[in-house]
């Protein structure tokens, strides 16, 4: 798909900018336009236009490595109708004259319908950057990761689950608002969590060392945490990577603000998959009493309420 966009974008500036550079009074004559002192400049314009043709056809090539190039494209999409819309409310100066509104008409083509593939893009192309590497292609059992994996206090989660009931509480990356106010959530919620007979976990893609001062903030260093850069663990617990309205939907954005802005957790770094969707687990000998894969990013799992429900499936 984002080759055949391109291709398309690539064939579309070509040909519009060779028009301009051929004909560059037809747009003005078509919309009623004042024919400009000096066409040249419009020549130029359609100069440009036409570079970037040659640009997306050379993006078209590998639109992952190239991603720059659609996000020059995608930035002049959106200052191009800026630009247009701030002419329209700010009165000209009385000895020039201002576009007619219908020269926006030509926005819709040059700029307008571009905006969703080339986002989905860019989307695309992080995703396929951020992904793990030397990942195996064989999935962990939920026993046989909890096997493997370790916290930092040298236990498995294995023996840690034998015990008594463990909260695994699978994070996003450190630099996710929604992480951050997860962990304010579970550190206001850790000593009744702790009260209902249960160890919590944290599960998380940084190193465990270099991470201990972010959980430290939060006043959580202490608490058991995995380190899962390859992301093994979440998938042996059926966590995958979110889709478009999982991480950027409305509901999100809007939630995201909430979190970030009005509740002061802010954004930070991003260490690990941003793509990564999080979760929630009550396990016991290596069986799952209950789960909670989130269906986006934003939702915010009550705790308690979820380790008092999985308890009653003991």
């Amino acid at each position: 798909m984002a080759r055949n966009v391109l291709i398309l974008a690539a064939c579309y500036n070509l040909l519009w900018g060779g028009w301009v550079v051929l004909r560059p009074l037809d747009l003005f004559v078509w919309t009623g336009a004042p024919a400009p002192l000096y066409p040249g400049i419009w020549q130029c314009v359609g100069m440009i236009v036409g570079v970037y043709g040659i640009g997306y056809a050379i993006a078209a090539n590998d639109p992952y490595r190239h991603w720059p190039i659609v996000l020059v494209g995608l930035l002049g999409k959106l200052f191009g109708p800026l630009g247009f819309l701030i002419t329209q409310i700010v009165p000209a100066p009385t000895d020039t004259a201002q576009l007619p509104l219908s020269w926006g008409l030509t926005l819709i083509t040059n700029d307008l319908i571009w905006w969703i593939p080339f986002t989905a893009i860019l989307i695309s192309a992080f995703r396929f950057h951020t992904a793990p590497g030397d990942v195996p292609s064989d999935v962990l059992s939920i026993s046989e990761a909890n096997q493997r994996f370790r916290t930092q206090h040298d236990v498995t989660l294995a023996a840690l689950s034998s015990d008594q009931p463990v909260m695994l509480l699978f994070l996003r990356h450190s630099g996710c608002t929604f992480c951050r106010e997860a962990l304010s959530d579970f550190a206001r919620s850790r000593q009744q969590l702790e009260s209902q007979g249960v160890t919590p976990v944290l599960v998380h893609m940084g190193d465990n060392d270099e991470q201990a001062g972010f959980f430290a903030a939060y006043g959580v260093d202490d608490v058991h945490r995995v380190s899962d850069p390859q992301q093994l663990l979440y998938r042996a617990y059926d966590l995958d990577r979110g889709g478009f309205q999982q991480l950027l939907g409305p509901r999100v954005w809007w939630r995201g603000f909430k979190a970030a802005i009005l509740r002061r957790h802010g954004v930070g770094k991003l260490v690990g998959d941003g793509f990564q969707m999080p979760g929630v687990f009550l396990v016991h000998n290596n069986r799952v009493l209950a789960a909670k894969r989130h269906d986006t990013a934003a939702e915010r799992p009550d705790y308690c309420q979820f380790v008092a429900a999985g308890q009653r499936a003991l």
